[in-house]
């Protein structure tokens, strides 16, 4: 086991490089000069935009700014922005913990009821409370997030008033359970097909006809034998999801005025703040990495026929 994470380890070193270095070639090398994008229509004299990009090193070669970000983010320095002059980690420290809790309701709530759902239609492959949940998670895959949070953001904020249109600046976990429903919605409707379509399939395998010949409680059979096999490719999709949630939270957070991670990136691409846009996704492409690697270290306890060597 210790071989196989040590292995996983290195090959995590050329994803993250790629990852990262392609985000800021996007932010750096392609759409121009990001200082004199940051004057406007404003006439600035060309020294200052020459002491400006010596200040902040935009004026050596590309493949030396991505060196000396990589550098300094060894030594937890992830850069300044050139408008407000404040460190990016400062700022991104004041957004990442709403998005991260946004982002645990919305994964607790996408695992229970995803996985019950897919279980209980899973059980009874076929039958008209499994075509009711095929219906709804049809109807959740094809509605665009920004609909759906509309929708629910008029149905109980404005018609029922059991709840406010948007949040606060500094949400409660009341405040933030609507937000997280409507993130997690597609989510959901993915995970309760992959139960339901898994919990089908291995309900009609030979272990399960083995358990039930033995004469073992049917609670034994469902909650042991047959979720460990059902559960592996909801483990894979889960694993990927949670930085998914994050990423995926600028159109959830601009619906209900969340100062998060979301209304930062767009705040940064409107004002050409590429260190903060590369800092977040940095951040991002650390979580996808390590989920990835906790995902396949839980194969294992899942289904005890997998080994690592």
């Amino acid at each position: 086991m210790g071989r196989y994470v040590a292995r996983r380890l290195l090959q995590m070193i050329p994803v993250f490089i790629g990852s990262t270095l392609l985000v800021f070639l996007m932010m750096y090398a392609l759409p121009g000069d990001p200082v004199r994008a940051l004057a406007g229509e404003q006439h600035v004299d060309a020294s200052q935009i020459a002491a400006l990009k010596a200040e902040y090193g935009l004026d050596q070669p590309i493949w030396q700014q991505y060196l000396n970000y990589l550098g300094n983010l060894f030594q937890g320095d992830f850069g300044q922005q050139i408008g407000t002059q404040r460190p990016v980690a400062e700022v991104i420290a004041d957004a990442y913990p709403i998005t991260v809790r946004l982002a645990i309701f919305a994964f607790v709530f996408t695992v229970v009821a995803g996985i019950s759902l897919g279980i209980v239609a899973g059980l009874k492959a076929e039958s008209l409370r499994d075509r009711g949940l095929l219906g709804l998670t049809l109807v959740l895959i094809s509605m665009p997030s920004f609909v759906l949070g509309f929708l629910v953001q008029y149905f109980f904020a404005f018609q029922l008033g059991i709840a406010k249109p948007n949040v606060s600046l500094e949400p409660t976990n009341g405040e933030l359970i609507m937000p997280a429903i409507v993130l997690a919605s597609l989510s959901l409707a993915y995970v309760a097909r992959l139960t339901r379509t898994s919990v089908a399939e291995n309900i009609r395998a030979d272990y399960i006809r083995t358990a039930v010949a033995k004469g073992l409680p049917r609670r034994r059979i469902v909650g042991i034998h047959l979720m460990r096999n059902s559960l592996i490719p909801v483990v894979t999709f889960l694993g990927t999801d949670i930085g998914a949630l994050m990423g995926g939270a600028i159109v959830t957070e601009g619906i209900f005025n969340i100062k998060g991670v979301g209304s930062l990136v767009f705040e940064a691409l409107s004002k050409r703040e590429g260190a903060t846009v590369v800092g977040v996704v940095t951040l991002l492409v650390i979580v996808y990495l390590v989920c990835s690697l906790l995902v396949d270290l839980l194969y294992a306890v899942l289904d005890p026929r997998i080994r690592y060597a």
